[in-house]
């Protein structure tokens, strides 16, 4: 057995333990990486870079038919989903080739090997082991499927990027985000995408209110909604995979199925159990404010710990690990409230803070809601009846906004600087007294009156 020495031993590339590697090495900290797949995980080669590419093919496929709508002579073309997919992929590899550079720059010392604790401070993995005071699990999580029969047929998330064609007719099962988002894609590709959810709404964990016009907007695009329908099982027919739901229906018909029905944390056979790692009931690394595990020298960020399992929270806590851990920061933490988030639905939907119910829990009568519907323009010059929705949740004597959501085009770029009003502290009067820029749909953020008051601009 060959013992190598580092001051960090990260096990995963994904988006954390890069980070934290990266962050490491220029705080002057010799790090290895343990990664047996390709760099950047989930999100750099089956979930955020190749979804947004596969979202972005959508949005132009939309815009070529609004385009038509409003006066251009050229149709609307399928896409060329192989050509665009070797694109995409391209893209992928330059990602992958870049964190080579970075790590040959730094001097992180890159193995591909699946590494396995033997001692809180030393790594197997093959006939070599590492050393290090610290050792970061940021090993991530995978798609997992319901336990009904039939389960074994389909794709689930990571195969969906493997298609090289648009199904006919597709069943995607799950209400998430990824469900959410698969839904719109496929249903702007050109197939009719129907989406089975066990329980009465989409992402459950979102203002209800928004969620209801989300759900709306996308019934407008031609999505199918089942919500309220528990799966039974699954069967292979000569026309294609049915679903027995219960109450004994059966809808059939289908050349995809797609399984969106959560993640489990990559945490087992890695030897965390044996050296005394907590692990919480459905398998994700147990770890407090600062990632530590119970056991000292011992941390984990990401999707293996189950808390907010969104790409850029992965970084900033990697990064603010390291920076405590090597880079003279004792009190470096992430702060996990209020962090902004995006569904890239169809249209999408961008929120931060709280949602109303949750707002009235904590806050009580204080809490004042303003809301407004409109067409954007592009919409209206179309003559369609798409609409944007906006909310803002305010709570206390001085309403300070608590609460920001957007369904709608371009939510996903304009919260970005709103969510740094909200996490500032801005109050609502501090919306009121900046001034609109005009004509945008971002400006309703600014002009949302008072209830019962007539709205400006564009608001109907």
């Amino acid at each position: 057995m060959n013992t190598h020495s580092f001051d960090l031993v990260v096990l995963g590339a994904g988006s954390g333990g890069i980070a934290t590697a990266v962050r490491a090495a220029r705080h002057g900290a010799r790090v290895v990486v343990l990664e047996p797949g390709a760099l950047g995980g989930t999100c750099v080669n089956v979930g955020c870079v190749p979804k947004k590419a596969m979202w972005l093919a959508a949005e132009l496929a939309e815009a070529q038919q609004l385009a038509h709508e409003v006066g251009f002579s050229v149709a609307p073309a399928a896409l060329d989903w192989s050509e665009f997919v070797s694109r995409r992929q391209r893209y992928i590899g330059g990602i992958h080739a870049s964190y080579r550079q970075r790590f040959a720059e730094l001097g992180i010392e890159l193995v591909a090997a699946r590494g396995h604790f033997v001692a809180p401070n030393r790594v197997a993995a093959g006939e070599d082991e590492f050393v290090a005071p610290h050792v970061l699990v940021a090993t991530g999580a995978r798609p997992v499927r319901p336990y009904v029969p039939g389960a074994e047929l389909g794709i689930d998330s990571n195969g969906f990027f493997d298609l090289r064609a648009v199904p006919r007719r597709v069943a995607i099962v799950g209400g998430g985000y990824i469900a959410v988002e698969f839904a719109g894609v496929l249903q702007a590709l050109g197939a009719e995408a129907h989406v089975f959810v066990r329980g009465p709404r989409l992402l459950r964990d979102f203002d209800a209110e928004t969620i209801q016009v989300l759900s709306e907007a996308m019934r407008a695009r031609g999505v199918r909604l089942h919500l309220r329908r528990g799966l039974e099982a699954v069967r292979r027919e000569s026309d294609g995979y049915a679903l027995a739901l219960d109450g004994e229906e059966v809808i059939g018909g289908f050349d995809e199925l797609i399984w969106a029905t959560g993640r489990a944390a990559n945490s087992g056979g890695i030897g965390l159990a044996e050296i005394g790692v907590e692990l919480d009931a459905d398998g994700h690394v147990v770890v407090d404010d600062w990632q530590d595990t119970k056991v000292a020298g011992v941390h984990a960020v990401g999707d293996v710990t189950g808390r907010l399992d969104l790409t850029p929270v992965a970084i900033a806590a990697g990064r603010k690990l390291a920076d405590r851990l090597f880079g003279g920061k004792p009190e470096a933490r992430l702060d996990y409230d209020n962090v902004p988030t995006v569904v890239f639905a169809h249209p999408p939907l961008a929120t931060v803070g709280l949602g109303e119910d949750e707002a009235r829990r904590r806050h009580g009568d204080t809490v004042r809601i303003y809301r407004v519907r409109f067409r954007p323009m592009l919409s209206a010059l179309a003559g369609r009846e798409h609409k944007t929705f906006m909310k803002l949740v305010c709570a206390g004597e001085d309403q300070r906004v608590v609460g920001i959501h957007l369904a709608g085009p371009g939510a996903d770029e304009m919260l970005q600087g709103f969510a740094v009003a909200l996490k500032a502290g801005a109050r609502k009067a501090d919306f009121d007294a900046t001034m609109a820029i005009h004509p945008t749909a971002a400006e309703e953020l600014v002009l949302m009156s008072e209830p019962g008051e007539a709205f400006v601009g564009a608001a109907d």
